[in-house]
């Protein structure tokens, strides 16, 4: 049970509202977690259950079997980033860091360690209202190192970084997860998640959706696996699979084929003598397999999501 997020039929109700409907996951240490759901899932309102900044309507959720808010000194526990924006812009970031390390009986020599750690070590001194969203991320980030934690939240941690900023921080979850840490990541980009996830808990309509490997959840796109296809003749080639019965999208000389597998694209191709210089069959992507499966959790649907 070693810094574990354990959470069991936890559930959330604003009036006639589900916003978390009985959901059961664990998050383990030394991996990151993704934390996956359409907009109106209930991931935020979940992330805030855990911190005790709501209090369940039925269910539990603890941090090594313990609710957080039972918790003295949590920041040496959990760590958390929700809100990069929640924090009072007429402070410095010293300032800020200084009060939260003094709150929580850290030592002091933390504030000048996390400010390097992300960047921000210049602008130590600044008003915090003058950051720019990226600057407040990396502030967001010193706050939950602060405490050098076990175990980490965060909240869509991307959000207004640049690319620099974005590896880097695909880095710092991959350290901090080889460090045996805990790392629960929600965030709405799938590429990166793609990137960075090793295991991913993913919500629809506050329901658990699933909770498995990011390898075992991309897989399960079973409906738009495809084939592609390079050929030196590819109108004739996209002729004969058309009439097989396949679907084919010719980009620039290269064939993306659904409906056939490679084994019998091999076969026509043969047949009709067309020379194969490149046949690779596609699993499916992360955001294929997302798309798919909580397609009927999507609170606000297109007539393309439907």
């Amino acid at each position: 049970m070693w810094h574990m997020i354990e959470a069991n039929e936890l559930t959330k109700r604003y009036g006639k509202t589900l916003a978390v409907d009985r959901l059961s996951f664990t998050v383990r240490p030394g991996r990151v977690t993704g934390f996956l759901g359409p907009n109106g899932s209930g991931k935020s309102t979940t992330l805030r259950l855990i911190l005790g900044l709501h209090t369940p309507t039925a269910g539990a959720v603890t941090v090594d079997g313990i609710r957080f808010r039972d918790r003295p000194r949590g920041l040496r526990h959990v760590g958390a980033l929700l809100d990069a924006g929640d924090v009072h812009g007429g402070r410095t970031a010293g300032a800020h860091l200084t009060a939260l390390a003094r709150g929580n009986r850290i030592p002091k020599s933390r504030v000048d360690e996390v400010l390097a750690e992300v960047g921000l070590t210049d602008a130590a001194r600044r008003r915090i209202g003058g950051y720019s969203l990226g600057m407040k991320q990396r502030l967001g980030i010193a706050t939950a190192l602060l405490g050098d934690p076990p175990v980490l939240l965060f909240d869509e941690p991307l959000n207004g970084l640049d690319p620099e900023g974005v590896k880097w921080v695909r880095g710092l979850f991959r350290r901090l997860a080889r460090e045996g840490r805990t790392v629960f990541v929600s965030s709405h980009l799938m590429s990166e998640m793609e990137h960075t996830a090793d295991e991913l808990v993913v919500i629809g309509r506050g329901e658990l959706i699933a909770a498995e490997s990011l390898k075992d959840f991309a897989g399960r796109a079973t409906t738009r696996l495809s084939v592609a296809v390079r050929t030196p003749d590819p109108a004739a080639l996209t002729t004969l699979l058309t009439a097989a019965g396949a679907a084919v999208r010719d980009e620039d000389g290269l064939l993306t084929v659904t409906g056939l597998a490679a084994e019998r694209i091999s076969e026509l191709a043969m047949g009709r003598q067309l020379p194969i210089h490149e046949l690779t069959t596609r699993t499916g992507s992360l955001e294929e397999a997302f798309m798919e499966l909580t397609a009927g959790s999507v609170e606000y649907a297109t007539e393309e999501t439907r």
